[in-house]
């Protein structure tokens, strides 16, 4: 069973196989883009276009302006923005939509200082709160950045949260990968069992209350 994945659906399958097979497999239910998604995406493409083509950022968003500068003053080097990346089930750096594509992430920031060696990545957040950061996410990008810029030994990694000015920081080196791998390849292959045995258990989590759009579930608490 071929297998295509990302951070976000990784964790959505963690959280409950039953849920990610009904958006992701069967797609039988849609679930809504919520207004901070949306506004998410609106925050995310100010700052791409502002970093790499010098556009004016919207007024509504004028608060992340500090931030950004800040980070792109404090490092000189090679300037990438919704970096697109594949990996392949050997680990091998492909295109986004590569037909062997196994892996696929998505770095909003990406600097790599001018010796090629040392790297800072940074994700954006627009939640209102860092209380339950995730550098998962930073660990899976760093992953595949190390794969696709093999001259890279470590990675000053980053959320930064723009609503509520938080850093959330973690680091990685290139000679961790084996290990780093492990945890990922094991959350995959259950991913693959449960397409090989057609078994999507429900796993009752803290969406269940409100926010999970399979109402046929018994957990659901829309029901």
């Amino acid at each position: 069973m071929e297998i295509q994945w990302s951070y976000s659906s990784i964790n959505l399958f963690k959280q409950c196989p039953k849920k990610y097979y009904h958006l992701r497999v069967a797609k039988d239910i849609q679930d809504k883009q919520s207004e901070a998604l949306i506004y998410g995406n609106r925050v995310h493409k100010a700052a791409e276009e502002y970093v790499k083509q010098g556009v004016d950022i919207p007024p509504p968003f004028a608060y992340i302006k500090e931030p950004i500068d800040k980070l792109l003053d404090m490092h000189t080097g090679e300037v990438h923005c919704e970096l697109r990346l594949g990996l392949t089930e050997e680990l091998k750096p492909c295109t986004f939509f590569a037909a062997d594509v196994w892996y696929r992430g998505v770095i909003d920031l990406l600097i790599i200082d001018e010796g090629g060696e040392k790297a800072t990545l940074v994700d954006y957040k627009t939640g209102k709160t860092s209380k339950w950061a995730d550098t998962n996410q930073l660990e899976i990008m760093s992953l595949a950045i190390f794969k696709h810029f093999p001259k890279i030994k470590k990675i000053k990694a980053g959320l930064l949260y723009l609503v509520n000015p938080a850093l959330i920081k973690a680091s990685y080196r290139a000679d961790q990968q084996d290990d780093l791998w492990v945890k990922w390849v094991t959350d995959v292959e259950t991913l693959r069992a449960c397409y090989n045995n057609a078994i999507w258990n429900a796993n009752p989590n803290f969406t269940c209350a409100k926010w999970c759009p399979v109402t046929s579930c018994v957990h659901n608490g829309k029901t």
